[in-house]
């Protein structure tokens, strides 16, 4: 899959409003972990960043120009990058792929790190990836959801649910709110639909907290993958599948962790040699050879 956009290293850049935000914290652990994508939460009455190339997810959602400005991004970046043009339902799939990449963090991260998960509607997030990385602005949530042990459960807008399989419920629900009329806008322009987009969705949250889980330490990649599995055990609709994580055996029999992705981002039809490694076209010789020759050579 064509990568999240990757990118000149930039500092955090966290604003808080006049109370400590209950997601701040995460997201400036997000930043710190991965410096190519900073997020930076709004006071109450700041408005979006304008200009440039920030677009918010509701003008997105909302279809029309602001898309399509959106999409001629893609649409460009594959001509740079590949010397030739990609089909425009595979650029709609790209760029649904990059703005869905980091949203499905929004929630997820702040879930994975102190288990609260905030609702964010399209009219909360703006996003801009002209700058050569990626850049969020974020309404602090008025509503977020906890366990009843959290210190922000008596904050203002918090909803306490009684145990952990309640707050996963809490993730489903907060990221299929917030994608929902992104998928209604994109998916004629990616020629999917239903099963197709949440099956993008469903590969968005996984590949993306068990890529930054990661980040935040060995132990943490782990913990992320054993959260995914739980999260998205499969039959949760409207996502498809499972997390999907399995394990290859590599040469020195050495286990090696991998996923079945439920979608595919048709990234073939630019460049056919290269497929990801969790691509459902990639067959398990191929991604063991991937992935040890990823891997640090044994001492």
């Amino acid at each position: 899959m064509p990568p999240a956009p990757s990118a000149t290293v930039q500092s955090a850049a966290i604003a808080s409003a006049a109370a400590p935000s209950v997601t701040g914290e995460a997201y400036a652990r997000l930043t710190r972990a991965l410096p190519s994508l900073t997020v930076r939460e709004l006071a109450d009455t700041e408005p979006f960043p304008r200009g440039g190339g920030w677009v918010t997810a509701a003008a997105l959602a909302e279809g029309g120009a602001a898309l399509e400005t959106f999409l001629a991004w893609d649409d460009a970046q594959v001509v740079r990058d590949h010397g030739r043009r990609a089909r425009p339902d595979v650029v709609a799939g790209f760029g649904l792929h990059r703005y869905a990449w980091p949203a499905c963090l929004l929630i997820t991260v702040p879930w994975f790190l102190h288990r609260r998960v905030p609702r964010l509607l399209v009219t909360d997030v703006s996003y801009d990836r002209s700058g050569g990385g990626m850049r969020m602005a974020v309404r602090p949530p008025s509503s977020f959801a906890c366990l009843p042990g959290d210190p922000a459960a008596r904050t203002p807008g918090a909803r306490v649910v009684p145990d952990e399989e309640a707050l996963r419920a809490e993730v489903r629900a907060a990221v299929a709110e917030h994608h929902e009329p992104l998928l209604a806008a994109f998916g004629p322009r990616a020629r999917r639909r239903g099963r197709a987009l949440w099956g993008m969705v469903t590969d968005e949250i996984v590949e993306g907290l068990w890529y930054v889980g990661g980040l935040f330490g060995d132990d943490e990649g782990e913990r992320a993958r054993r959260e995914l599995e739980l999260l998205l055990p499969g039959a949760t609709r409207p996502y498809v599948g499972s997390a999907a994580f399995r394990e290859l055996t590599g040469p020195g029999g050495e286990s090696l962790p991998t996923r079945d992705r439920a979608s595919c981002c048709m990234f073939y039809t630019v460049r056919p040699e290269d497929t990801c490694a969790s691509c459902p076209r990639t067959c398990d010789a191929d991604r063991v050879a991937r992935l040890t020759a990823t891997a640090p050579a044994a001492s």
